[in-house]
C-alpha cells in the first residue's frame, strides 16, 4: 500500500512537471545578455478575457494583455511595440525568447527562462553587510570604441534593495531595480521596450566601477562618483531652427495614407505641439503618456498635437501597424504621421529647417502665429521622480502660456536638450 501511494504521488509530481498548462502565479524571469543573467518580475494571472501578464522592475508595472496559450507555447506582445515573448511551458517553468525589433526591421532574439515561485532578484541570499549607493552619482560612460560621455544616477535604498535610473543629455534609462550584495551592485530591467544590464562594484576610493550591457550588441563601462551637485551638459545635443525667423514646415501621410501639412486649415491659429518620437522608443513612450493627457485637457482651448513618427520600417504598412499600437496604448487622439525611418540622419533630411536631429522625442512648441517658440530633445519620464514633475510643470507651463497669447505673440525661439534640468 505504501509502495502505491508513492507510486501515485511520483505520478502527480511527474505529470506537474510535464504539464502544459500555464500556472498563474508570480515568476522569477531571466533573459540571456553577454553579461549574464538579467532578471526581472513576471506575474501571470488569469481574468475573464484571458492571460495577463505583468512585467515588474521596482514600482513599474507593465500590463501585457495580448496574451496567447495554446498547446503548451505562450505568445505576448508587449504594448505599444512589436516586440515578443514566447516560451514553451513544462510545469512551473517557461523556456523561450524575447525578440526586440531594432533598426531596420530586424529581431534582435534575447534567450529566455521563468520559473513559478522564486521572487528573489539577483541574489537568492541576501548580505546583512552592504553598501550604501543610494542618492546622486556623476556618471562616465566609455563605449568599447573609447568614447566617452555623461550621465547622472540617481539611486534609493532599502537595505540590499536599490532602484532608480540614470539619466543622459537625451532621456533616461528608466525603472532600474537589482541589489547591493557586499560592495556589489547589480541592476536590470526589462520591460518590454529594451533590455538592460548593470554590474558594478564599489572600489577603495568610494567609486561605482563597472560596466553595463543594452541587449545582445550594447556595451559600454562607467565611473561614477558620488556628487549630490551632479548636471548634465545638454549642450550638444540642443536642436534648432537654421534660421529662427522662418515658420516650420512638413506634409506626411497620416495613418490612412492621407497627406496631411502644417499648413493645413486645423492648425491655423493653433498651439501645435509637434514631437519627433518612434514606437520603439521608450522615452516616447513616457512622452505620449503625458502628451495624450495634455492634448484631452487643452484641446478646446486651441492645442494640436503632431506626432511624427519615425519608425525602424521602412515599408509604410508595417509602420503604420506598429504606430497604430502605439496609438491604441495610451488612448492617443491627436494627429500621428508617419514621417520617415528611425535612423536621425533621415530625420534631419525630412526636417531640414532644423540644425539636426538627436535624440527621440524632440519635441517643437509653435504659437499661435506659426512661429517656433521652444525646442526640447529628450524627455525625462517618471523613472526619474522630481526631474520628471518638474519638466511636466514646465512643458505645461509653457504650453498654457503660449494658449494665453493671441495671434500676434513674439516670436522668441528657445532650443533646450536633456531628459531633465537636474535640481
Amino acid at each position: 500500500l505504501l509502495f502505491t501511494a508513492l507510486a501515485l504521488a511520483a505520478l502527480v509530481a511527474g505529470c506537474g512537471s510535464r504539464s502544459r498548462e500555464l500556472q498563474p502565479g508570480s515568476y522569477r524571469a531571466v533573459l540571456e545578455l553577454p553579461g549574464g543573467e538579467l532578471p526581472f518580475g513576471l506575474d501571470v494571472a488569469q481574468e475573464e478575457a484571458g492571460f495577463v501578464l505583468t512585467v515588474i522592475n521596482g514600482e513599474e508595472r507593465v500590463r501585457v494583455t495580448d496574451v496567447a496559450v495554446a498547446d503548451g507555447q505562450l505568445t505576448a506582445t508587449m504594448p505599444g511595440f512589436t516586440n515578443t515573448l514566447t516560451a514553451r511551458i513544462t510545469g512551473r517553468k517557461l523556456k523561450g525568447e524575447v525578440a526586440l525589433l531594432r533598426a531596420g526591421g530586424e529581431q534582435q532574439r534575447l534567450p529566455f527562462a521563468a520559473e513559478l515561485g522564486p521572487t528573489w532578484r539577483f541574489f537568492e541570499q541576501p548580505l546583512t553587510d552592504n553598501a550604501d549607493v543610494s542618492g546622486r552619482w556623476a556618471v562616465t560612460f566609455t563605449s568599447d570604441a573609447g568614447q566617452t560621455s555623461a550621465g547622472v544616477a540617481e539611486f534609493a535604498q532599502s537595505f540590499e534593495r536599490v532602484t532608480g535610473t540614470i539619466l543622459t543629455p537625451t532621456g533616461d534609462h528608466r525603472f532600474l531595480a537589482g541589489e547591493v550584495h557586499g560592495d556589489e551592485l547589480r541592476l536590470s530591467r526589462f520591460d518590454g521596450a529594451s533590455a538592460y544590464l548593470y554590474h558594478a562594484r564599489l572600489d577603495g576610493d568610494g567609486r561605482l566601477v563597472g560596466e553595463y550591457w543594452s541587449g545582445m550588441t550594447g556595451h559600454q563601462r562607467f565611473a561614477a562618483e558620488r556628487n549630490v551637485d551632479a548636471t548634465l551638459d545638454t549642450s550638444g545635443v540642443a536642436t534648432g531652427m537654421k534660421d529662427p525667423s522662418e515658420k516650420l514646415e512638413f506634409s506626411f501621410p497620416d495613418l490612412d495614407g492621407r497627406t496631411i501639412s502644417l499648413s493645413d486649415p486645423q492648425f491655423a491659429g493653433k498651439v501645435v505641439i509637434v514631437t519627433l518620437a518612434g514606437s520603439w522608443c521608450p522615452n516616447c513612450h513616457d512622452e505620449a503618456a503625458y502628451l495624450a493627457a495634455l492634448y484631452r485637457e487643452c484641446h478646446a482651448q486651441g492645442l494640436e498635437v503632431v506626432s511624427l513618427m519615425f519608425e525602424h520600417f521602412g515599408d509604410f504598412a508595417q509602420a503604420v501597424a506598429a504606430t497604430r499600437r502605439f496609438r491604441d496604448k495610451f488612448g492617443i487622439e491627436y494627429t500621428t504621421l508617419i514621417a520617415g525611418t528611425s535612423d536621425r540622419d533621415d530625420a534631419a533630411r525630412a526636417l531640414p529647417q532644423l540644425n539636426g536631429v538627436f535624440a527621440y522625442p524632440t519635441t517643437i512648441w509653435i504659437d499661435r502665429a506659426g512661429q517656433v517658440r521652444k525646442i526640447h530633445a529628450g524627455f525625462a519620464g517618471p523613472a526619474t521622480g522630481l526631474h520628471h514633475d518638474q519638466l511636466i510643470s514646465d512643458f505645461t507651463g509653457f504650453t498654457k502660456e503660449l494658449l494665453a497669447e493671441g495671434t500676434e505673440a513674439p516670436a522668441v525661439a528657445a532650443s533646450e536638450a536633456g531628459g531633465a534640468a537636474l535640481h
